[in-house]
């Protein structure tokens, strides 16, 4: 992990953290918005137009954040109209590394220095490239999945709305939940330097699956009846617990598999169309056990565990 300040690349993963050894987020600079005529969304400028072959995605197989744009990119069948670039497994001293890029850039940085040449701060996937106007239109996924779910409904003719105006308000509890207990909750873990950080960030995360698995036992969904993107939003963590987190980021009390409602739950929605192609196992663990030397210095790879969710078992 590493950042840009004045105009260079900074080999440092720890920028976010606090005083007490807390993992801190940074939150992302980049917030405009595609919308079907080009107005102005909920925050940033306007002139981003929903059209065919104008956008781009870049993004890591290994990232949770950015495999929820690559879901949504699936579910609402705007493959053929936003491309896709999938950045090297492992993130170094340069952070992530292009194998395939729009604008023949090697890193990452180098695509945000493009866009703002005063650019400061983490550099992050996922990015939403604009090809006719060469800038990033988001780096924040809980916003681009929105975009996706609705912006381009008008050209695709796919309608399914996973964030519907009735249930929004639930929607979004249920999200603040899950993201600071689960889907940040792992990192918090993971990245904790102090004993006290680790336990905290431990149990905040195993009460919070446990409150899901509470939920799923009585409902399908977490809002109830209907898929929304409160699941995808899990969904991304649940899928790299077992293989990942358990292990390498110490959030080891049980695993998925030992959550009947949970694995239940995690095994459909992985079945549902399009959905086993965003995932990529190898890729994550490469990254995670590769990547972070200061938890992992060795960058041994285990061979397991054996996944049931990909249905092998």
């Amino acid at each position: 992990m590493g950042l840009l300040q004045n105009g260079q690349w900074v080999d440092r993963w720890y920028d976010t953290k606090s005083g007490q050894g807390e993992f801190k987020r940074q939150a992302s600079r980049f917030r405009h918005w595609v919308t079907p005529d080009g107005s102005a969304g909920p925050t940033g400028q306007g002139g981003f137009k929903a059209e065919a072959d104008r956008y781009h995605l870049y993004v890591s197989l290994a990232c949770p954040w950015a495999h929820r744009t690559l879901i949504f990119r699936a579910l609402k069948d705007l493959q053929s109209f936003i491309g896709v670039s999938v950045v090297n497994p492992v993130m170094l001293e340069h952070g992530w590394e292009l194998d395939d890029s729009l604008n023949g850039t090697q890193y990452l940085y180098e695509l945000y220095l493009l866009a703002d040449p005063d650019y400061e701060g983490r550099v992050t996937v996922p990015v939403l490239w604009d090809k006719k106007l060469k800038t990033i239109v988001s780096n924040e996924s809980a916003e681009i999945i929105r975009m996706f779910n609705s912006a381009f409904d008008h050209l695709t003719g796919n309608s399914n709305d996973y964030y519907p105006p009735p249930m929004r308000e639930m929607i979004n509890e249920i999200n603040d939940r899950v993201y600071h207990g689960i889907n940040n909750g792992v990192y918090r873990a993971g990245f904790a330097t102090t004993q006290q950080a680790y336990e905290s960030a431990f149990n905040d995360l195993f009460d919070t699956l446990d409150w899901v698995e509470s939920l799923l036992q009585i409902k399908p969904y977490l809002a109830g009846d209907r898929l929304t993107e409160a699941d995808w939003r899990l969904f991304t963590t649940l899928i790299r617990f077992d293989a990942v987190y358990y292990g390498h980021f110490k959030t080891n009390r049980q695993r998925i598999s030992d959550y009947p409602a949970i694995s239940r739950y995690l095994n459909e929605l992985f079945q549902i169309k399009g959905i086993s192609d965003t995932v990529d196992i190898d890729h994550i663990k490469t990254h995670y056990y590769v990547s972070h030397r200061q938890i992992n210095p060795t960058g041994i790879v285990p061979v397991g565990p054996e996944l049931i969710f990909i249905g092998q078992g």
